[in-house]
């Protein structure tokens, strides 16, 4: 089914990308709008907003009904859900389909699939994919403590750390699992854990996919993502580097398996713990499969030279995917720093306030996927992401050297934000060299907000 006109039922930067995406593919767009996001550039750009509702997100982007009737007010032919709000939940997805409406996205049932984390660990290993050592905690204290501390609690319907708790002893345990357990109900009206095996040092790698209607599967290479805070990215490579060559192929090949075991069709992303990864025996574990564009998808286009949010909605109207495995090859290597508004220098904390001034990054090499400006209005309503500013260069170290110029002359005044930690990673020798992990972060930094010759200017309050 063609598609003329699309729902964007998102918000910010990632609202812009798919608005941008469809104008190249002919498709009008319609922005489906709270009412604090009205004015904003998402909404100026659109070819058509519709205000659907309040600026609390339960009575916007994450009302389902209001979203649904949107599109069919509008004469929308598809929704695509962006990455966030209501991307992963199977509920939007189905009652987009049963509308008529063509979901751009998996099927409801593989994001109901691999959105359980038990069922994801279960579904994949079947296929011959490597799981950490897990148990569900109704399995009981006596089976997980067998396990072996430290242990890490999860929730089956979790994300971005909600639900989850590190346990180093026995006596930890219980009360972990209490509170994981209260938090997940909370977030996710869900209490159901599942408690793995902690790995102390692990990195972060995840694996772009794309499946379509045909039954084609193919990925586009791996990305480094073990920066993070609060077991959320921050930094995002592409391609990995100190990562062995048998390593990709062992993490491409069970990407591809993960997504055939529920006919993935679309854009997603496998998720792996990889021990090291600097000898070809380096241990991969799969961690989850994200049913949506990545936050991060931009390094990935810039290596493999592939618009992906083009390449979701060719799929999304029944188009195969336009090339085969043999086909594609990648060049160069591309960094992704995430500028949120939050206090570098108390732990992260987001902020909110006016952006009394923004200089845009530009140059060589330099892209900025962004929804902020000179007077925008930072709300509490919502995820503190403003922009993602994204550097390609021939090689990791010609990338790195443009980071360092662009952060020398990017000022963005009236609202703290994590610029500042990025001057100071972007000088960090285990950085430089690639030797990081998923815990580096919060075992090396410790707020500091660097300021001076070659670091620019800071955030004015």
């Amino acid at each position: 089914m063609k598609i003329k006109r699309l729902l964007v039922a998102n918000r910010g930067e990632i609202a812009i990308r798919i608005i941008r995406a469809a104008r190249q593919l002919g498709i009008e767009s319609v922005l489906a709008c709270s009412e604090v996001d009205s004015g904003t550039i998402p909404s100026r750009i659109a070819d058509k907003t519709i205000c659907i509702g309040k600026s609390r997100a339960q009575e916007s982007y994450l009302d389902i009904k209001k979203l649904v009737n949107a599109a069919i007010q509008t004469n929308c032919e598809a929704v695509h859900p962006g990455y966030g709000f209501l991307s992963e939940n199977p509920e939007f997805a189905r009652e987009v389909s049963k509308a008529g409406l063509i979901y751009v996205g998996p099927s409801w049932e593989a994001i109901e699939k691999m959105g359980d984390k038990e069922f994801a660990r279960n579904t994949v290993s079947q296929m011959g994919v490597p799981i950490l050592p897990g148990i569900p905690t109704e399995a009981g204290l006596d089976k997980i403590k067998s396990l072996g501390f430290p242990l890490l609690v999860k929730a089956v319907s979790g994300g971005s750390g909600r639900g989850m708790r590190r346990v180093e002893s026995e006596d930890q345990l219980e009360i972990a699992i209490e509170e994981a357990a209260r938090e997940a109900k909370a977030a996710f009206s869900d209490d159901r854990l599942i408690v793995e095996k902690y790995l102390n040092s692990p990195r972060h790698i995840e694996v772009q996919i794309f499946g379509d209607s045909q039954g084609n599967i193919i990925h586009l290479g791996e990305r480094e993502c073990s920066i993070q805070r609060r077991h959320q990215k921050l930094v995002e490579e592409a391609p990995a580097i100190n990562l062995h060559k048998n390593v990709k192929d062992n993490l491409y090949k069970y990407a591809i398996l993960a997504a055939k075991s529920v006919n993935y069709q679309s854009a997603g992303t496998v998720e792996f713990l990889v021990e090291s990864g600097k000898k070809p025996d380096s241990p991969i574990w799969f961690l989850e499969m994200n049913t949506r564009i990545q936050v991060e998808h931009p390094v990935t286009e810039e290596v493999w030279n592939k618009d992906l949010l083009c390449l979701q909605l060719e799929i999304a109207s029944g188009k195969k995917i336009p090339f085969t495995q043999s086909d594609l090859s990648e060049s160069g290597h591309a960094i992704e720093l995430r500028v949120y508004a939050e206090d570098i220098e108390n732990n992260f904390s987001a902020k909110t306030g006016k952006v009394t001034y923004y200089s845009r990054v530009s140059g060589a090499g330099v892209r900025e996927d962004g929804w902020i400006e000179t007077g925008t209005e930072v709300s509490a309503f919502y995820d503190s992401l403003l922009s993602k500013i994204i550097v390609k260069g021939s090689d990791r170290n010609q990338a790195i050297r443009r980071i360092k110029s662009l952060l020398s002359e990017t000022v963005l005044e009236g609202i703290p934000t994590t610029l500042g930690f990025y001057r100071w990673l972007i000088n960090q020798e285990d950085f430089l060299k690639g030797n990081v992990n998923i815990h580096w972060l919060e075992n090396n930094y410790k707020g500091e907000n660097p300021s001076g010759p070659g670091y620019g200017p800071l955030v004015i309050e």
